[in-house]
Order: C-alpha cells, then sequence, then structure tokens
C-alpha cells in the first residue's frame, strides 16, 4: 500500500510520517470555570503552536473535554497549560487518561 496510486501515496505517507512522530495520546477532562471562557479556542492555539493533533470540546456537565496526540514533551507541556487555562478560567481540576495512540489530521474544536 505504501506504493499506491498517487495521491494515496502522500496520504499513506503522511500516516507513517505521523504515527512515527506520535509517541502520546491521551484523554483530558478539566474542570472548573471553563466555559464561556475562551478556554477551547485558546487551547486550539496553544495546541498548533505545540503541533499537537486531537479535539477539544464542552461537555453538558459544564466541563472541557480533549484528546490529544503528539510528541511526549509537548502533549506534557499542553497538559501544564491546561491546569492554567486562559486568563479568564478557573480551572480546579484536570484528570489525564493516557490512551491507545491514535492518529489526527488537526486539532479541532469539536461540538
Amino acid at each position: 500500500m505504501f506504493f499506491s496510486i498517487k495521491g494515496q501515496k502522500l496520504v499513506v505517507v503522511r500516516q507513517l510520517f505521523l504515527l512515527l512522530h506520535c509517541s502520546m495520546t491521551v484523554h483530558l477532562l478539566i474542570k472548573g470555570k471553563v466555559q464561556g471562557v475562551f478556554y477551547r479556542a485558546s487551547a486550539k492555539d496553544v495546541a498548533e503552536q505545540l503541533c499537537i493533533k486531537g479535539w477539544i470540546r464542552n461537555t453538558k456537565e459544564g466541563d472541557v473535554e480533549a484528546l490529544v496526540s503528539g510528541d511526549e514533551d509537548r502533549v506534557k507541556e499542553f497538559i501544564e497549560w491546561c491546569k492554567k487555562g486562559p486568563g479568564r478560567a478557573e480551572v480546579t481540576k484536570v484528570t489525564v487518561s493516557e490512551k491507545e495512540e491514535e492518529v489526527f489530521e488537526r486539532f479541532k474544536i469539536t461540538r
């Protein structure tokens, strides 16, 4: 499959590159005053600066959750940022759970 037709080859090569450079996937549950304070948009900016891929969303319970993948050091740096969040956030707890490695194309805000 590595040497498949035209555009498919590029997709496969990109996925292999991401797999080789993606060493950690974690699920985050962020509690506190984290909705209505631009937490998700700010987290997306930070994730993109760190080359972190995955998603982030609000929960019905008023929390924020994320699933992120990337270089272990960069994921840890992202986790540390999540413990503080943007200026108007008041983070009370961040629960981190390691997950099986996943490959994402980008970091996105989901609903």
